[in-house]
């Protein structure tokens, strides 16, 4: 073992001993009697807040780490304010040049990292953390948040992609601490989005030293998570259980006032608490429906969102109100449309069902005029979903009431485009080929639960009927991101959920350059990406959802995928947990929760 692993190892071995010994010096504050029990159905992959790209990691990383800005807890409509920032953004007129102060008086947690130091956080860490995004070794999924936008940044890139290591010490022009606490970041052109992006997790602050004595070749520190926000990391059984502690050295806050009306009685409960209150989290992984709904009757979890495929057994659909056994405990719903596009991407680099001819279009077209979409919405999401009709859903900033750009379903229409193109089936087994003559076989990535079963079931329904044959690729789900984003996935059913309020959310995942990060299915296409990069030019309102009407009609044209449906999440919350509010960007607002251990009881 080399001198520097014997070090390395010798700091995760500290770490782990300290982990333990700041477990018994919890908070004044938060109550270690306190557990919130929460479930995931899918597991996370690591919680490195600039190398992970999974929702359900994210959530850990909201609860550790902190970026600037945030959304507002409970104002509504939405809007964002300051986190670790003073205020908001100072903008130039130009939109190019961003000042941002971060507030003094924020420390890291504790950590063998910081070697016995308390760890102030500055201007530094999110220039430190920024550039993470941009190093080609991280590879960050999240990288189109910057990449191609900072002035000076392509001369330290080259560099790096020259020596294959990139200088963190070099100077950017576009993004400097001016001093400790203010950080300034200079843009090649303005981009009206930026501001949503400084509120999710890849836009967070890390502490250099925690990165350089726990990562690994490619850079990433999965397992040793260290930030400024109210929990740190006390136990993880990957894809079993994580469980939090509250964080000692989290800065004095206090639940917010700046409700509505209907807030009242929740504030009124909350009000003078200081965050957070409670003292554990613990997240179990249940990746099946009916153990997820088992547990939470038998009480072993405090919310959940309620498993489409179960929700007869919780909600009355017709009305979407509760059943009387749940009213009856004082369980309560939170029922919202999510800000996500639950669809299917073709990859685009596939010999089969890529490419941009009217052979290949035709294929992709055909494919998804005979998926039914009703079956899926009626059987798999138990009516708790909408059919989409654009790439951005509703609850989102740059959806179009009354556009549709959807493909509808005509089974009729799909047989005899497969016929026009030559997808015929030319040696009578009953199954289509291509105009070669070679088999016409679709591979599906799929995982390995139940529920993904039951989709593709549905999908090999629909394409028999057409006579298509479809087999599947089974994996663990973060198995299949990895293929995915390797482009080794011929198409996948998947689903995007934004987090920062916009509809570039959805328009990136076409967007070239993105191919690899979010664009898994490597779609390319030169007035798309213009279009794209326009949008960004312009405040949200009438002229950029006019683009982004164009865009999705350059989508439905080339069918690069089934844009699907928009769905529901029904939240079944237990009487005991105070603080709760259902928010559709901030799925699991830990800090901002207390438990009535009395009503416990």
């Amino acid at each position: 073992m080399t001198a520097k692993r014997l070090a390395r190892a010798a700091v995760v071995a500290l770490a782990m001993v300290a982990a333990t010994a700041m477990a018994a010096d919890p908070p004044r504050w938060a109550d270690p009697a306190k557990t919130l029990r929460v479930m995931f159905p899918i597991a996370e992959t690591g919680f490195d807040p600039q190398a992970t790209q999974d929702y359900y990691s994210s959530h850990i990383h909201r609860a550790i780490f902190e970026p600037l800005y945030e959304f507002s807890y409970l104002a509504r409509p939405y809007r964002f304010v300051p986190n670790t920032a003073t205020a908001m953004p100072e903008i130039s007129a130009d939109g190019r040049t961003w000042t941002m102060h971060v507030k003094p008086g924020i420390y890291f947690a504790d950590d063998p990292a910081f070697k016995g130091k308390k760890r102030e956080l500055t201007a530094e860490d999110y220039v430190y953390s920024w550039k993470r995004l941009l190093d080609p070794k991280i590879r960050a999924p999240f990288l189109w948040f910057l990449d191609n936008k900072l002035v000076g940044a392509d001369t330290v890139l080259a560099k790096a992609k020259e020596t294959g290591k990139f200088d963190y010490d070099a100077p950017i022009e576009g993004l400097r601490a001016l001093d400790r606490y203010t950080v300034r970041m200079v843009l090649k052109e303005p981009d009206y989005v930026m501001l949503g992006y400084m509120t999710q997790s890849p836009m967070a602050a890390v502490a250099r030293e925690v990165i350089e004595a726990y990562g690994d070749a490619s850079g990433w520190a999965m397992a040793n998570p260290v930030g400024t926000g109210a929990y740190r990391l006390a136990q993880w059984r990957r894809g079993q259980k994580i469980g939090l502690e509250a964080n000692p050295n989290y800065r004095e806050e206090f639940f917010p006032q700046d409700g509505g009306p209907a807030d009242r009685e929740l504030v009124a409960a909350m009000k003078g608490k200081r965050l957070p209150q409670i003292g554990r989290i613990e997240v179990s992984i249940i990746e099946e429906s009916n153990p997820q709904l088992l547990a939470f009757d038998s009480r072993a979890l405090d919310y959940m969102n309620v498993p489409p495929d179960l929700v007869t057994n919780a909600l009355d659909t017709a009305t979407t109100k509760l059943k009387p056994r749940y009213t009856a405990e004082g369980v309560w719903l939170a029922r919202v449309m999510d800000p996500a596009l639950a669809y299917c991407y073709f990859n685009m680099d596939d010999p089969i069902v890529g490419g941009y001819t009217p052979d290949k279009i035709a294929l992709r077209r055909a494919v998804v005029m005979a998926f039914n979409t009703k079956d899926l919405i009626d059987v798999w999401y138990q009516g708790q979903a909408v059919r989409a009709t654009q790439p951005i859903p509703p609850p989102v900033a740059g959806d179009s009431a009354g556009f549709d750009a959807n493909i509808k379903y005509d089974r009729a229409t799909a047989k005899a485009l497969l016929d026009r193109f030559g997808y015929k089936d030319r040696d009578s087994d009953g199954w289509r080929d291509l105009p070669d003559g070679k088999p016409l076989v679709l591979m599906m990535g799929s995982s390995t639960s139940g529920r993904d079963r039951e989709r593709d079931e549905l999908w090999k329904k629909s394409m028999t009927a057409v006579g298509i044959r479809l087999d599947f690729v089974k994996q663990k789900w973060p198995d299949l991101l990895k293929m995915a984003r390797a482009g080794k996935l011929q198409m996948w059913p998947v689903g995007w959920i934004t987090t920062y309020g916009e509809g570039d959310a959805f328009m990136q995942l076409m967007y070239g350059p993105n191919s690899g990060q979010s664009n898994l299915g490597r779609f390319v296409n030169a007035e798309y990406d213009e279009l794209y990069r326009a949008s960004k030019l312009v405040r949200d309102g009438p002229e950029r959802n006019a683009i982004y009407r164009k865009m999705a009609t350059i989508l439905a044209a080339y069918t690069p995928w089934d844009i699907g449906v928009y769905r529901y999440t029904n939240t079944l919350v237990r009487p005991w947990v105070l603080g709760y509010k259902r928010h559709v960007y901030f799925e699991h607002p830990w800090k901002y929760l207390d438990i009535d251990t009395a009503r416990l009881k």
